[in-house]
C-alpha cells in the first residue's frame, strides 16, 4: 500500500484525523500520522521534523495530506529540501495567503502566546503566493462559516469559520475545490476524504 503522511493543524494532537485516516486505509492507502509541536516551534522546525519522519517511511512514493497549519509545514519542507519519492499533496483548509483570524487573535491579550511561533512566522512571511514544486498540489477549502475564527473579528467571506476560501488559494496548484464544511468538520467529512482519495489517485478532484 502507498503511504500517506497526514500532518495535523494548530493546537491539534493528531487524533482528530482518525476518521480521515480510516477512510484512506479503506481506499487502499497506508495512512501514517505525523505529530509535531504547533505552538512552541516555528514552521521551519516543524518542516525539519517532517523531513526526518518522511525519511523513515519506506516506499517509492509517499503522498502527503496537511490540515490547516500542517499544509504550511509540508510546503516549507518541500521548498527547503524535497526528499525523493514525494508524490501528490492535498491541503485541507490551509491558510496559504495569510490568516485574518490569526491576525485578529494577535490583537487580544496573550494572543501571541496562544497563536504560537509557527503561525506567527507564517503571518510575518506574508503567506505563499505560488507553488512551483514538481509535486501535484490539490487544495480543499470549506465554506460553512462556523468556528472560533469568526468570533475573533471580521473575516473575508466565504470562510470555514477559521480560514477564508481566498486564503487557501495559491498559484501553481493543480486543482482547488470548495466544499460546504467547517474548518474542523472537513476532517471527518466523507466528501472531503473521497475528494482527497480521488486527487491522490488522479491528480485532480472530481468536479
Amino acid at each position: 500500500m502507498t503511504p500517506v503522511i497526514v500532518v495535523h493543524g494548530l493546537w491539534m494532537p493528531g487524533a482528530e484525523t482518525w476518521f480521515l485516516r480510516r477512510r484512506l486505509r479503506r481506499a487502499g492507502f497506508d495512512p501514517l500520522q505525523f505529530r509535531y509541536p504547533t505552538v512552541t516551534e516555528d514552521v521551519t522546525q516543524g518542516a525539519a521534523r517532517l523531513e526526518s519522519f518522511l525519511a523513515s517511511v519506506p516506499g517509492e512514493t509517499r503522498h502527503l495530506i496537511g490540515h490547516s497549519l500542517g499544509g504550511l509545514v509540508i510546503l516549507e519542507m518541500l521548498e527547503r529540501h524535497a526528499p525523493p519519492g514525494v508524490g501528490r499533496l492535498v491541503l485541507l483548509g490551509s491558510p496559504l495567503r495569510g490568516s485574518a483570524a490569526a491576525a485578529n487573535l494577535l490583537r487580544y491579550p496573550g494572543g501571541c502566546r496562544l497563536l504560537g511561533r509557527a503561525m506567527a512566522q507564517c503571518l510575518a512571511d506574508g503567506g505563499r503566493r505560488r507553488w512551483a514544486g514538481p509535486q501535484p498540489l490539490g487544495v480543499i477549502a470549506g465554506s460553512r462559516p462556523v468556528g472560533l475564527g469568526r468570533l475573533l473579528g471580521p473575516m473575508p467571506v466565504p470562510h470555514d469559520g477559521t480560514v477564508a476560501v481566498a486564503e487557501t488559494r495559491i498559484e501553481g496548484a493543480a486543482d482547488h475545490l470548495v466544499l460546504p464544511v467547517t474548518h474542523l468538520s472537513m476532517l471527518w467529512s466523507a466528501a472531503v476524504a473521497d475528494q482527497a482519495v480521488h486527487f491522490l489517485r488522479e491528480g485532480r478532484f472530481a468536479h
